[in-house]
């Protein structure tokens, strides 16, 4: 098992993006496999996301004042964990139980285990109709919370998503950021030639939505769209389309043209978290 991540220094965005990828690459070596290079290309959106844009408390995390993180895609499990433990919601210790049996840590999100895990979401195209609906309860509530959820780009082959991005203009919930990690893979191939979607960003403001696109390593982009999704005027709903690289961060991880679900030979755990240790802005 990998040494602990170095004591917390530095609490830049950097900082934090670099220890949710170590994080994730740690609870990886657990079970030598898992959706590592997801984890690894949406570090930077979530570090912004739980760092810079979204109000909590890590001590109570059902806190009814909080933005609510919903992880649409529920294999991406490993990359909330990682940052829920940087974010002091889950003790670091828990990741060495990551995907065992009555571990909180299951290999795919459920809610009824694990603190900060909003819904569960194993079938996908169910996230953003949830947000929806949670969304119009907030407001029917007086709160004002946001509600953040990050979907996948193969979720866009889902009906269910765009009944959701319908119905999110027509309600005027401008109190939903809806996330979309566009890194072109499914388990069966590319995700553009699965179902195109392109252009999206045409596609959703068509819908009625406040849409920004960014490079989604890019974390000084990431946070000013953020911003922007935020201090947007009207009551339209907001997206953040991102696009994002597998594997960000480990050279070895992100050549490979197949890294949806990924096995790492025993010596390879070490490679990657030498690799992001060299990479570490200081």
């Amino acid at each position: 098992m990998a040494p602990p991540s170095p004591p917390l220094t530095n609490v830049s965005l950097a900082e934090r993006a670099y220890r949710i990828r170590r994080n994730a690459v740690r609870m990886g070596e657990v079970q030598g496999q898992g959706y590592v290079g997801q984890a690894l290309g949406i570090a930077d959106v979530l570090a912004v996301a739980y760092f810079h844009a979204m109000t909590f408390r890590p001590e109570d995390p059902e806190w009814e004042g909080r933005d609510r993180f919903l992880l649409s895609i529920g294999h991406y499990a490993i990359a909330l964990y990682a940052v829920l433990i940087e974010a002091g919601i889950l003790p670091e210790e828990e990741l060495e139980s990551y995907g065992s049996d009555d571990s909180r840590l299951p290999m795919s999100g459920m809610a009824a285990y694990t603190p900060g895990m909003e819904i569960t979401g194993g079938s996908l195209g169910q996230g953003l109709g949830i947000a929806v609906g949670m969304c119009l309860g907030l407001k029917r509530k007086g709160s004002k919370a946001f509600v953040y959820n990050l979907l996948s780009d193969g979720e866009l082959d889902e009906g269910s998503t765009w009944e959701a991005a319908l119905s999110a203009p027509h309600h005027g919930l401008d109190n939903l950021i809806a996330i979309v990690d566009v890194n072109n893979q499914q388990a069966d191939g590319p995700s553009t030639k699965m179902l195109g979607f392109e252009p999206l960003a045409a596609k959703f403001e068509a819908f009625g939505w406040f849409v920004r696109r960014v490079d989604g390593n890019d974390l000084e982009g990431v946070a000013r769209a953020f911003d922007e999704a935020r201090a947007a005027p009207g009551r339209q709903p907001r997206i953040v389309i991102c696009d994002t690289k597998m594997g960000k961060g480990v050279p070895f991880l992100e050549a490979r043209e197949s890294a949806h679900f990924i096995r790492v030979d025993a010596d390879e755990w070490t490679l990657a978290l030498d690799a992001l240790d060299a990479g570490r802005q200081k």
